[in-house]
């Protein structure tokens, strides 16, 4: 279903993916940080603080932007702020509130603090963005889906030559995590749950894997295994 959901659309008819548009950041509705995290986020975002609600919030708010920009068409949307999981909404100036202008704001000084973990979101955020620059992404073809497993909550694509691979499971992490790719080796090149982007640091990014072709496989194809812990998401490429 979820797979469905991102790739939906006609082809050749250019279209534009987000998590979440301007319309969830104004009063009335909730952004999707503040959907995931509520408002543990108004006392529990400093870095000293391993609160697990924020930890859950941090790690999907990756995942979520990630396989909707990975496989996204022509384009990818989001809305001021909400790249670092601003925490208010934005409520213009109007009648309704006295024409104020005290929610007709973006909080930028609290990604720049580095005692709260927004800085977390930022950074991967720029060095997402800077992968799908950096490899043309979204002028590739559409993605192939090489894995999806309901139970599991494992799901895995390849576009542009790189490999993506999501666990959304809330408590299981797997090991040697088998997944059909194209033949190879292949080294990590994001890791959303690496310490620099507020995770646990789990992944060994050094490590090279390799994508061996299975004997007993019935259709003889090649597969990669790796460590894949809970929520958390990894981009390969082939050296």
């Amino acid at each position: 279903h979820l797979w469905f959901e991102l790739t939906n659309r006609r082809r050749g008819e250019r279209t534009v993916s987000y998590a979440e548009s301007h319309d969830q950041a104004l009063v009335g509705d909730q952004t999707l940080m503040f959907r995931l995290a509520g408002s543990a986020m108004y006392d529990h975002m400093t870095v000293s603080d391993p609160h697990p609600g924020i930890d859950r919030a941090l790690a999907l708010h990756k995942l979520i932007r990630l396989i909707t920009l990975a496989s996204a068409d022509k384009g990818y949307l989001t809305f001021m702020g909400n790249e670092f999981g601003h925490p208010d909404w934005i409520d213009f100036p109007r009648e309704g509130n006295d024409w104020s202008c005290a929610y007709a704001r973006r909080q930028w000084s609290l990604v720049d603090d580095p005692l709260l973990k927004y800085r977390y979101l930022a950074l991967f955020d720029a060095d997402m963005i800077a992968l799908v620059n950096n490899t043309d992404l979204l002028l590739a073809p559409q993605s192939s889906l090489l894995h999806e497993h309901s139970e599991d909550k494992v799901i895995a694509f390849e576009r542009a030559g790189l490999v993506f691979a999501f666990n959304f499971h809330p408590t299981r992490s797997y090991e040697s995590y088998r997944l059909q790719a194209p033949p190879g080796k292949y080294h990590i090149i994001l890791d959303s749950d690496a310490s620099k982007y507020g995770g646990h640091g789990r992944v060994d990014g050094a490590v090279e894997h390799f994508a061996a072709f299975m004997v007993n496989h019935p259709r003889g194809n090649h597969e990669l295994s790796l460590y894949l812990p809970t929520r958390t998401a990894l981009v390969l490429a082939r050296a």
